[in-house]
């Protein structure tokens, strides 16, 4: 069955007019401090054996996104694995891996506003025309609720590498720069950029 998965971003084009190029996403990011409990868990996770998608996702990813969470008084809550099921003739439809949506009290998704794909085999350019056809579904799922959102951003991870992604009218943008766990204070500044975008027009 066709999924996220599935898309190219030939077919994004081919299908919905979407076009991508690559460009800095960023600019003037302040890098953010980082807690002790971050520390403590990215230190864990360096001295045990990740060898899966899932484990990266459980040890690396999502701590980052809860310490994102706790900085930003739960501004925004995390889905993990769930479907987002917008039409399923297309194949905008399927399991993601991370959602992250505008926290409404809500048990189900509302508001998405960034989706975080596990890169597979460890390589991020496989993940990028699946991340981009969830930011597209994203969009469309917020629409249909009467909202639209002129920016949804992206990202496929490794857990180690992270490349931003911006869906804007017709274009898909592909940051030309990579965020490394390596200097995680950078990689925290630039979520919390796009954190900053959502809070100024979702409050």
């Amino acid at each position: 069955m066709v999924s996220y998965s599935s898309y190219t971003l030939e077919k994004l084009e081919e299908e919905y007019g979407i076009v991508n190029k690559r460009a800095k996403l960023f600019e003037n990011v302040e890098s953010q401090k980082v807690t002790d409990w971050l520390k403590k868990s990215l230190l864990v996770a360096e001295q045990l054996p990740i060898k899966s998608e899932k484990a990266r996702s459980e040890m690396l990813v999502v701590p980052i996104l809860i310490e994102l969470r706790n900085q930003n008084d739960n501004f925004f809550t995390i889905y993990s694995g769930e479907h987002l099921n917008i039409d399923d003739s297309k194949g905008l439809r399927g399991e993601c891996d991370f959602i992250l949506a505008k926290d409404t009290a809500s048990f189900n998704i509302n508001l998405p506003i960034i989706q975080i794909v596990e890169a597979k085999k460890h390589d991020i350019d496989i993940g990028i025309p699946q991340c981009a056809a969830q930011m597209l579904g994203a969009r469309i799922f917020n629409e249909q609720k009467g909202i639209s959102l002129e920016q949804i951003y992206g990202c496929v991870t490794t857990g180690d590498n992270w490349q931003f992604m911006k869906l804007q009218e017709k274009e898909i943008i592909i940051d030309t720069k990579k965020y490394y766990l390596g200097n995680i204070q950078e990689l925290l500044g630039v979520f919390q950029q796009i954190i900053d975008y959502y809070k100024k027009i979702l409050t």
